[in-house]
């Protein structure tokens, strides 16, 4: 699943001691978490859309280099939820805040004429949270290709003052400005340790996990502006045809309403076709091989609107997955 995207140099490992550990990225939605995450890793491994709220759940990818191992954690988007399948989502992105050694917070560089920097009420929220649990908290002022240097370093001060941040690190995900600054800081905070993955790790999500994002990400992108939100995606059938040279894939594209099914198969089938091919381009980059893909739309009814409908289709409530946990 390669993409046209350099990793960070990876510095030898020297005299000092080797650093592993967990990192999440948070924020609120279409800050470039995503983006971050896959231009770090050299490799798309999140999917990314220009639409807010498109991670679901925690994509954690490793980034290994000479004196170091940085698992990156991904996490949707911060925002207010009023349905079942937005709470899941602040829940997977809080909870992974806990779950690791560090935090970098991800917002977009800006400042007003009067020097203020603009700071949401989740923000602030979540900065209160993050001052009591003690771990090192990053600042990641993305997007710095779109302001000019001047303005850099007034928005820098004015960050200094919101929170006691182990760092202020600005970068550009999209373009790669700075990533090994970032990197450089992230693993100063690290606990010394070997690596955690095998060096040419790069995530600990099953594949089947990976091609139902894939997929999800395309219908994110080519349909309109309400569709996307009701998708999910499971696969149902995986069959590894190695004689053949190819992989063959079934999947299921849920929607909650009849309209919504009859939106994604398009006219004629136009609309699944094109899903497909884009989808299936992607896999072949990522499997290596030839994949025949087959897809279909079923109707669940409200599925993102009840805790029952986000079980059924792979979305697993904080209580299911603490007792999943559970011995």
């Amino acid at each position: 699943m390669s993409d046209p995207t350099d990793a960070p140099d990876a510095p030898q490992r020297g005299e000092g001691p080797h650093r592993s550990g967990f990192v999440t990225l948070i924020g609120q939605p279409n800050v470039g978490k995503s983006t971050l995450l896959n231009r770090l890793l050299g490799q798309k491994l999140a999917i990314t859309s220009n639409r807010p709220q498109t991670t679901r759940n925690r994509i954690p990818g490793v980034l290994t280099r000479g004196d170091a191992q940085i698992v990156l954690v991904d996490t949707p988007g911060l925002h207010d939820a009023r349905r079942a399948l937005n709470s899941f989502m602040v829940d997977v992105a809080h909870d992974a805040m806990w779950e690791t050694d560090a935090v970098a917070l991800l917002v977009e560089a800006g400042i007003s004429k009067a020097g203020r920097v603009g700071i949401s009420d989740l923000v602030r929220d979540l900065l209160a949270t993050l001052g009591e649990s003690g771990k090192p908290v990053f600042l990641v002022l993305n997007k710095i290709d779109r302001i000019e240097t001047p303005q850099l370093l007034p928005i820098i001060d004015a960050w200094k003052d919101v929170h006691p941040f182990a760092g202020i690190v600005p970068v550009s995900a999209l373009k790669g400005h700075n990533l090994d600054g970032l990197v450089d800081a992230l693993v100063g905070v690290l606990p010394e340790g070997p690596p955690l993955y095998p060096e040419d790790a790069l995530t600990d999500l099953p594949e089947r996990f990976i091609a139902a994002e894939i997929i999800r990400e395309k219908a994110f992108r080519l349909l309109g502006e309400e569709v996307p939100y009701a998708i999910a995606v499971t696969i149902e059938e995986w069959q590894d045809r190695s004689m053949a040279g190819r992989i063959h894939i079934g999947a299921l594209i849920h929607v909650e309403r009849e309209s919504q099914k009859s939106i994604v198969i398009g006219r004629g089938g136009r609309m699944i076709k094109d899903i497909g091919t884009r989808a299936r381009r992607d896999l072949e980059r990522m499997l290596g091989t030839a994949v025949d893909l087959r897809l279909f739309v079923r109707v669940e009814k409200g599925w993102t609107r009840s805790a029952k409908g986000l079980r059924k289709l792979g979305y697993h409530s904080r209580e299911d997955r603490e007792g999943e946990r559970t011995p």
